[in-house]
């Protein structure tokens, strides 16, 4: 068993903050983008693009569902609506059509992937419960 650390956190984070800006961002460089300019010639690459993009797609939300469950989904979604209300209410980010909300959204997007993968850990950390998947024989 491997020790859990904030800096195992931030290793998630930054790979569910790839994910999500890998598959699309405002910025035009998303796959979103590069599927759309060449709809009508596909290529391999794009295929291979598009199906290793699904596969860790499917990891993070199975490992999010497995270890939140939908109960925790709900909430962990209504603390980032919140705290994006609360933002917004600050005047930090506006909703006047920039793409600066398409930006929140996905990082906080990309922090929920991450609480979910590291969910597990998190709680042997606080209440010293191991999962059945945990036990070493």
């Amino acid at each position: 068993m491997t020790a859990f650390s904030f800096a195992s956190f931030l290793l998630r984070l930054i790979f569910a903050l790839l994910l999500v800006l890998l598959s699309y961002n405002p910025s035009g460089y998303s796959y979103v983008n590069w599927l759309a300019q060449t709809v009508s010639e596909p290529t391999p690459w794009l295929a291979l693009a598009g199906i290793v993009l699904i596969i860790a797609w499917v990891v993070f939300i199975r490992a999010t569902l497995r270890s939140l469950g939908p109960v925790g989904l709900v909430l962990i979604s209504l603390l980032v609506a919140v705290l994006i209300w609360a933002l917004v209410d600050l005047g930090v980010i506006a909703l006047d059509g920039s793409s600066a909300f398409v930006w929140v959204i996905e990082v906080f997007v990309a922090f929920i992937l991450a609480v979910g993968m590291s969910w597990s850990h998190i709680r042997r950390r606080m209440s010293g419960q191991v999962d059945v998947d945990d036990i070493e024989e």
